[in-house]
């Protein structure tokens, strides 16, 4: 009896230890989360939330798995946890599921009871988003827009906050009080409900279509920036840029085996840390310089050519408008989104300001398209080094999130798409499902290759996807839906953004398209 009374006491402690253990876990990830682990939506992005478990596994981490495990307690709570944190990216009905309850009470509660976000956090993956490593080819777009390039800056600032509270205001309905209810949850639901009935999936598809080119195209700027870096590090190796993107891309092709992005989002924190220190490093290069500044250097007028091509790469620098109905849903005051995306976008107003001006008075005319290129020798390798690291570990979220997008809209079964679906009955991942994605990374490394131009890529897709996302489609679905409570001044700016946006994009993709016609060429002939 005796045996048995100190067995128990035994195990009591000991499950009282490891919940004690488990919470502080808990509560040590969800400070992580707070400070930034989220922030792999820091470059570009994102547009990478575009699925909510993808955003909400992503923002949390490991935070739920351990809460889940700790909540069901017992003696075998540490033994049914391992496949949970895959669970989140198998396909519905499909693998193990959640471990902790038989009729899904618990499971049922953590999914449905997601918790909530402040605006401090909204405004941190907004901030990540639109002030990520893109911004060093900001000086390269002053270089050929002069005064007018600065005025641009501010302009997409003040154009993109608006377009982003126009598009969440599209989520809202009026209730028979008179209440707003929010009917519908993402950036696809808005699409589609434009252009329903006749075709109720047709903007659906637009908007995914935009949102895998401005994805994959974010994976071969990756690329392309990695192997500019490398060449321009260390120029007297016997190693081409088209070398150093092969090298590059050999350490992504592990992305094509990913599961989850617990594994990589561990390394978001530092990145987010490594590129602010970055920024630091080349501001306080330029300032020590501010004696030999050329303030006659910038220019009133525009290269007609060049210009539009600078465009593109400014509207790019503001993309975040494919994960705003995300992440405003998982606001705990959505109320605040609109003071939040105020004072983010003042933020990043200022600062690109102020970076690519203090840049190009630096270099003047000899501005590069990335410009830590110009850093003198030593600084330069150590610092682009750095840079090399943040994009190969930036790579795996977009290439994620394209993949995601790709697979639920064509490859996924039930969906009324001919294509067999990528999982098995298990949940596993087929080999023809892998192949695929190996192909796309292989894609993003010829893209590289055969256009190696940072500048011309990034403002192609700025001019296509970006100002289709953010101006063009949010102002004609604001007047779509909610046409008849618009003021006249909301309906003028809305159709004014709409006609700009249309400028700006038709007149980028041209130049932009023609400029990397003519780089393909010359790689051929080479």
């Amino acid at each position: 009896m005796a045996t048995l009374i100190r067995s128990k006491l035994s195990n009591k402690l000991t499950n009282a230890k490891n919940t004690v253990t488990n919470k502080s876990q808990a509560k040590v990830s969800g400070m992580f989360a707070r400070m930034g682990f989220q922030a792999a939506t820091d470059e570009e992005g994102l547009g990478f939330a575009a699925c909510d478990d993808l955003d909400y596994d992503h923002r949390q981490g490991m935070q739920m798995d351990i809460m889940a495990t700790d909540a069901v307690g017992g003696e075998g709570s540490g033994d049914g946890g391992e496949m949970d944190g895959d669970s989140h990216y198998q396909r519905e009905g499909t693998g193990v599921p959640p471990s902790g309850s038989k009729d899904g009470g618990l499971a049922g509660e953590l999914t449905e009871d997601k918790p909530k976000i402040t605006a401090w956090e909204a405004g941190w993956n907004v901030t990540n988003a639109i002030q990520g490593m893109f911004v060093l080819g900001l000086p390269y777009a002053i270089l050929h827009g002069g005064y007018l390039g600065l005025f641009l800056i501010i302009f997409a600032a003040v154009v993109c906050c608006y377009t982003g509270k126009i598009l969440i205001a599209c989520l809202y309905e009026e209730d028979e009080d008179g209440r707003l209810v929010r009917v519908r949850d993402t950036y696809v639901d808005i699409a589609n409900a434009c252009c329903a009935p006749r075709f109720p999936s047709l903007g659906g598809h637009i908007v995914n279509v935009a949102q895998i080119i401005e994805l994959v195209m974010t994976c071969i700027l990756y690329v392309v920036v990695s192997g500019n870096l490398m060449v321009n590090s260390f120029p007297n190796m016997p190693i081409s840029q088209k070398s150093w993107a092969i090298i590059a891309t050999l350490a992504l092709l592990p992305c094509a085996f990913l599961k989850s992005l617990k594994a990589v989002s561990k390394f978001s924190l530092l990145c987010t840390i490594a590129h602010f220190i970055i920024n630091v490093l080349v501001i306080a290069y330029c300032l020590s310089r501010a004696r030999d500044w050329a303030w006659d250097k910038v220019k009133f007028y525009i290269d007609v050519k060049k210009f539009p091509i600078s465009i593109g790469i400014i509207v790019f620098s503001y993309t975040s408008q494919i994960f705003l109905p995300s992440l405003e849903g998982n606001m705990s005051k959505p109320s605040e989104f609109h003071c939040m995306m105020n004072w983010t976008h003042i933020a990043a107003c200022i600062l690109k300001g102020l970076f690519a001006l203090v840049a190009y008075l630096t270099w003047a005319d000899d501005t590069k398209e990335v410009i830590t290129d110009n850093l003198p020798g030593g600084i330069r390798a150590v610092v682009n080094i750095f840079l090399v690291a943040k994009a190969l570990l930036s790579y795996p979220l977009p290439f994620f999130a394209a993949v995601e997008v790709f697979e639920k809209s064509f490859f996924q079964g039930g969906t009324g798409i001919h294509f067999p679906d990528c999982y098995g009955g298990d949940g596993r991942l087929k080999s023809w499902g892998l192949s695929l994605r190996v192909l796309l990374v292989v894609f993003t490394l010829l893209m590289a290759i055969f256009v190696p131009h940072f500048a011309l890529l990034m403002g192609l897709t700025g001019s296509l996807t970006g100002a289709g996302l953010c101006f063009l489609l949010p102002s004609l679905f604001h007047l779509k839906l909610l046409w008849r409570k618009l003021l006249w001044h909301q309906v003028f700016f809305d159709v004014a953004i709409f006609v700009i946006g249309g400028i700006c994009a038709v007149s980028g993709f041209i130049h932009s398209t023609e400029g990397l016609i003519e780089a393909f060429q010359l790689n051929i002939e080479e």
